[in-house]
């Protein structure tokens, strides 16, 4: 998970917090298995238990109690839904939320560009040589 060196929010001095990217050591330590357990805990934690998903309620209340992030405003809490709510429901279900947490990984992201690039590459190379 991405965490910011400093919970201030952007000033003049400071215009964008810096943040460290621990996915890929957590990936490495835990393996593609178990990051993704440890996703659906954090999705858990944050989820209204009625639901079965994190609304903007639910991630209002957990981002102070769970995640320490209590000087967030409701547009901030409102762009972290929009930002992985692939189905426009309003809410982030297990898998919006394991995708968006994937996808602010900028090393993670690479990696996987390289993969499917790889793929792709071998995909289309192998039928060109068949013809």
């Amino acid at each position: 998970m991405a965490s910011p060196k400093s919970s201030t929010r952007p000033t003049q001095q400071n215009p964008e917090p810096i943040f460290h990217d621990f996915f890929p050591a957590m990936t490495g330590k835990l393996g593609g298995e178990g990051l993704i357990d440890e996703l659906c805990k954090g999705f858990e934690l944050l989820m209204d238990r009625d639901k079965n998903v994190i609304t903007f309620e639910s991630l209002r209340r957990n981002a102070s109690a769970v995640l320490g992030l209590g000087d967030l405003t409701d547009d901030d809490v409102r762009c972290m839904i929009n930002e992985g709510d692939f189905d426009r429901d309003g809410a982030l279900n297990q898998m919006e939320f394991c995708v968006l947490m994937f996808r602010l990984s900028p090393e993670l992201m690479e990696a996987s560009r390289c993969v499917v690039t790889e793929a792709i590459e071998e995909e289309f190379g192998d039928r060109t040589h068949r013809r």
